[in-house]
């Protein structure tokens, strides 16, 4: 290449960053994000698709070349830095699926592009605190699902040998007695459904049972939501000192400049000072 040709190549790069960047390229883009979210879940339905099939067919191909424009813009204005973001290499991904061939086999695979919706999470600011603080809840809940697990494990192989024989059909086995604790800690028909059959033959086992929900649904689900609310709120302070952060660069900043404007204030006055009393008689 050229080497006059570069800075040209570079400029150009450089414009379509800034029309990318612009915010409403970026809110057209997400409005055709939820159009295609839209048409998918539309196209759903036999009704609306025996009477609108071709127009959603033809939004559906409108849809996928703005996103193939979209995405091969964004690799020629970036270049290589494209893929250093992880929702570049999402959203291509997605692309990539949306053109495959309309085939029964892959009808499941090109329905996944469905999910590019989920660059809105992106582009809300509260969404995207919420996401990065599930994120860096993350490591604190692998401790809680560790004792999660615990707990089950040891309740489920109680379970299964005081109850297997008479009720096979929920704590048969391991797994079945997992599946059937994991009902009960969800609340859905646990009394009727499962605990009340089963003190019929054991009137004691609401011993096992109501012990299991306390450490379970009152107990070790409230960490998940104490250590989202703790993450949430560090993100927050976090952003709320980093603005105070660049509040007092700015301020530093201004001061600077007005200790400057002052200094050379000073230095007139002196200097007018010295001319009118080198002047004087």
């Amino acid at each position: 290449m050229p080497a006059e040709t570069a800075p040209a190549i570079d400029g150009a790069r450089a414009r379509m960053r800034r029309f990318l960047e612009r915010d409403n390229v970026r809110n057209a883009i997400l409005a055709v994000i939820v159009l295609n979210a839209i048409t998918l879940g539309l196209g759903t339905s036999q009704r609306i698709s025996a009477q609108f099939g071709g127009l959603l067919e033809t939004i559906d191909a409108i849809v996928v070349m703005i996103f193939v424009i979209e995405i091969s813009a964004k690799m020629i204005a970036y270049g290589m830095g494209f893929f250093r973001s992880a929702w570049n290499i999402f959203d291509l991904v997605i692309v990539m699926i949306s053109m495959a061939p309309r085939t029964p086999d892959l009808t499941a695979l090109r329905a996944l592009r469905v999910l590019r919706v989920t660059r809105l999470l992106s582009a809300v600011p509260q969404m995207r605190a919420v996401v990065q603080a599930l994120f860096d809840a993350l490591p604190g809940m692998g401790s809680v699902v560790v004792m999660l697990m615990i707990v089950y494990y040891v309740f489920a192989v109680i379970a299964t040998i005081l109850f297997g024989k008479e009720f096979p059909q929920w704590f048969g086995t391991l797994g079945e007695s997992l599946y059937s604790l994991f009902q009960i800690m969800t609340l859905e028909s646990w009394s009727m459904g499962i605990v009340r059959p089963v003190m019929e033959k054991f009137p004691n086992a609401w011993v096992l049972f109501i012990p299991f929900i306390m450490c379970t649904t009152f107990a070790v689900l409230n960490l998940f939501v104490g250590l989202l609310v703790n993450t949430m709120q560090a993100a927050v302070e976090a952003e709320a000192e980093a603005e105070l952060d660049k509040m007092r660069v700015v301020l530093q900043e201004e001061n600077a400049a007005l200790s400057t404007q002052i200094a050379a204030l000073h230095d007139e006055i002196r200097a007018i000072r010295a001319e009118r009393g080198g002047g004087a008689p």
